[in-house]
């Protein structure tokens, strides 16, 4: 009886070791991981010389001076946050959906050289896409489509990361016999895929949506081959077309607020899309 519960004693203890090591190597990833934004922030409220003179944790009184410059001057901010959204929500949007899509299709459905796509797929997904985009340059130049952003957001409906992040996750939560019963309830293509599916993908499509969005969002090199006209240029162009300012007119300052600037949109639709993340789980249980 003693052994017994000494063991359990001894059992209670590990568990809260256990749960006590956890608990601070997750503080610490936390702190490790949140500790740059704070940084960020903070030298976007220092002025250039302040920032020139040294590292500091204090926050200073420059933010709005900053922000005052950064507009006044000749970045077309504003137009430029607007353009990231249009191309960072459209493909985010298409990239999930038709990657969610091919995903049924392969998963779902029996036809030939069906063995063949998914690796074929796979393996369009390991060419980089520098090596191509000299081609997808002169492509998009040939058809007069330079400054627009019909190149930026069509191409990303081909995402094979993310169809294979879904195909994945698909044949764990998706049971054909869910798909067969809703055929035999006379239900069309379209409708189960769309009202019995995507509710069954949620969190993935949660993920894949924040993955794809800040993808997009975080792009400079395809965006700075296509697009010239500054009324046009995504943000990450306009940031690095400030950072290379002559040594005359550089101002750190306003390179911080615009970089802090741009990281509060993608801030706020991981926000929207995580609590979908946690809502989601208990759709993909569904087992056969």
């Amino acid at each position: 009886m003693a052994n017994t519960q000494n063991q359990k004693v001894s059992k209670g203890m590990n568990i809260h070791m256990r749960r006590g090591i956890a608990y601070t190597i997750l503080i610490l990833i936390s702190f490790f991981c949140l500790f740059w934004f704070y940084i960020l922030f903070i030298n976007a409220t220092r002025s250039n010389g302040e920032l020139q003179s040294g590292f500091t944790l204090i926050p200073s009184s420059h933010l709005f001076e900053n922000w005052k410059n950064l507009v006044a001057g000749t970045i077309p901010v504003w137009e430029g946050l607007f353009n990231s959204l249009i191309v960072s929500a459209f493909s985010a949007i298409l990239s999930v959906y038709f990657s969610t899509m091919t995903a049924y299709a392969i998963h779902a459905y029996d036809f030939k050289l069906k063995k063949y796509i998914y690796p074929f797929i796979l393996m369009v997904m390991m060419i980089p896409s520098q090596v191509t985009a000299l081609g997808f340059v002169n492509l998009v130049s040939g058809m007069g489509l330079e400054d627009s952003f019909i190149p930026l957001i069509v191409p990303s409906i081909a995402a094979p990361v993310t169809f294979f992040y879904m195909k994945q996750y698909m044949e764990s939560t998706l049971p054909l016999s869910l798909i067969e019963a809703a055929r035999i309830d006379g239900s069309g293509e379209f409708h189960t895929f769309n009202r019995i599916v995507l509710p069954l993908m949620k969190p993935a499509v949660a993920v894949q949506m924040i993955f794809a969005f800040v993808s997009s969002w975080n792009n400079y090199f395809i965006p700075a081959l296509i697009l010239h006209d500054d009324k046009k240029k995504t943000l990450p162009i306009l940031i690095a077309q400030l950072r290379s300012a002559d040594w005359l007119k550089f101002d750190m300052g306003q390179v911080y607020v615009m970089i802090a600037f741009s990281i509060f949109p993608v801030i706020i639709v991981y926000l929207i899309l995580s609590k979908h993340i946690v809502q989601g789980v208990a759709l993909g249980g569904v087992k056969e």
